[in-house]
């Protein structure tokens, strides 16, 4: 059985691992006033933490239309028997629901959509372990059981600079707790039943960085073999700077950087850091 694996932008996997393991994507788009533009390909992240600075209105998210999906599928169906789908969670997009939707409109692939209940690199994490899993030939559903195992180790937490990201643009559940002087505040957030909610409300970036850093380390002090990735909204050192100074206590771990491109970086604005783990 050929396996194809699938997923969506937000996944922010780098380029070479996507090339290296074959891996097939349907872009998300950010919208300036009317126009479009599908993430890593109409526009870079660079030129998307730019723009945002030079309008006036943030931008508008949107997910692939079913007709993009559609014509992916049918692309796959001409070379593969089975297609395991990983997308951002469905609490804060319909892209996961949509290749639901179309995966009876499609004959002659099966389709696995699969909700990884976070995005960015913790999502992308779901993706390359299937990716890996599959190019190993093992079947559809010993990599969902696979992914499956992946869910209950997984942690991700993150600290937006600028919450009135979130708030605007209705991402962030309980955010009429955290207006007013309250925004001052640079809580810490995390995925609860797929949406994302404040985890603590932390005064300053620094304490809320260590507290993130201290979670990370906590599990990584157990001797748990875990697979990091730091995440940045455009602030690749200060991501760097927390991978060196984990690398340095924890030599033996398996880090990478990643980072939050448009269309999450719309809702959680220049600046945000966050850190995603699991048990390798």
């Amino acid at each position: 059985m050929k396996i194809a694996v699938m997923s969506d932008s937000t996944a922010y996997i780098p380029e070479k691992l996507i090339d290296q393991h074959n891996i097939h994507m349907v872009p998300l788009s950010v919208v300036f006033s009317d126009d479009a533009y599908r993430e890593g390909i109409d526009i870079t992240t660079e030129e998307f933490y730019q723009k945002v600075k030079e309008v006036e209105e943030l931008p508008k998210t949107s997910q692939p239309s079913i007709g993009m999906i559609t014509e992916k599928l049918e692309e796959l169906a001409e070379s593969y028997d089975a297609v395991i789908s990983i997308h951002l969670s469905s609490g804060i997009s319909g892209t996961y629901q949509a290749v639901v939707s179309t995966a009876g409109m499609v004959e002659g692939i099966d389709v696995y959509p699969y909700d990884s209940e976070l995005s960015c690199m913790g999502q992308g994490f779901y993706v390359l372990e299937a990716a890996e899993l599959a190019q190993a030939g093992k079947s559809p559903e010993a990599i969902i059981e696979r992914l499956d195992d992946i869910k209950q180790s997984i942690r991700a937490y993150f600290m937006a600079d600028d919450l009135s990201h979130l708030q605007r643009g209705g991402r962030l559940t309980g955010a009429q707790a955290l207006v007013g002087s309250l925004l001052q505040v640079k809580p810490v957030l995390h995925f609860v039943d797929k949406k994302i909610v404040p985890f603590e409300k932390i005064r300053t970036r620094k304490k809320a960085l260590n507290r993130i850093m201290g979670m990370l380390e906590a599990d990584a002090k157990e001797g748990k073999e875990l697979k990091v990735a730091f995440i940045h909204a455009n602030n690749e050192a200060a991501a760097a700077e927390l991978k060196d100074k984990f690398d340095a206590d924890f030599p033996n771990m398996d880090t990478m950087i990643s980072y939050f491109g448009p269309v999450i970086g719309t809702h959680l604005g220049e600046g945000a850091l966050g850190a995603v783990w699991y048990k390798k």
